[in-house]
């Protein structure tokens, strides 16, 4: 039977990183905003030998979200791995300067349609599937507080899961890769040497790593 892998934000950066090194062993789900990213995504994978089912999809749109989730079941009735790594990553700026648009993004993004997709998703992947967030170091550093404050709510979902999932599945974990060469870290570090960074695939494979003992 095929190991199906959602990964949300799959469209570049770890995500792709991570649809690439799953593809071997795992049909891959990818959600993502952009279509032209996604297709080349669906390129490299078929170079691979692997399969992939493109959604070009909103993740704060619940009614899509909605949709994917009956698809999945309808098509496979069951989901093996999700993935989360998509992420607003609003502009940088003091707190008491932040852009109201700006921290609505990142609510609606990073908290609120991370919550709905655990309601979703939780039903797919049942007590044996597994699920994957990442966690970010800087969410308390300076001029971050529109991303930290909202990345630090969606780990603090992660967690509240994962210690209510502990005993009865499923298992969920939370990373912390290393700095890559993203394009949210750009937007944070601009000017920063990108050659001193590790690269998504070195991440997406030691993720992988870790995970192997499951995922047999």
């Amino acid at each position: 039977m095929t190991k199906t892998a959602l990964i949300t934000g799959a469209s570049r950066g770890l995500g792709a990183a991570l649809a690439e090194a799953l593809c071997d062993t795992h049909h891959i789900i990818a959600v993502a905003k952009t279509t032209g990213a996604l297709e080349e995504l669906d390129d490299r994978i078929q170079a691979r030998g692997g399969s992939a089912t493109l959604a070009p999809m909103d993740i704060t749109n619940d009614a899509a979200m909605a949709t994917l989730c009956r698809g999945i079941f309808d098509r496979w009735g069951t989901l093996d791995l999700w993935l989360h790594t998509a992420i607003h990553a609003a502009p940088l700026a003091p707190a008491d300067h932040i852009d109201p648009k700006d921290m609505a993004k990142s609510v609606a993004c990073n908290i609120t349609a991370t919550s709905t997709l655990i309601t979703y998703v939780a039903p797919l992947l049942g007590t044996a599937g597994q699920a994957v967030f990442f966690d970010d170091p800087v969410v308390a550093a300076k001029f971050f507080g529109s991303y930290g404050a909202t990345k630090a709510a969606q780990i603090a979902l992660a967690k509240s899961w994962q210690a209510e999932t502990a005993s009865i599945g499923p298992k969920v974990h939370i990373m912390t890769p290393a700095p890559m060469p993203t394009a949210t870290r750009a937007r944070f570090h601009p000017g920063e040497s990108r050659a001193a960074l590790n690269t998504p695939k070195s991440q997406a494979d030691r993720i992988i790593a870790t995970l192997a003992p499951s995922l047999a």
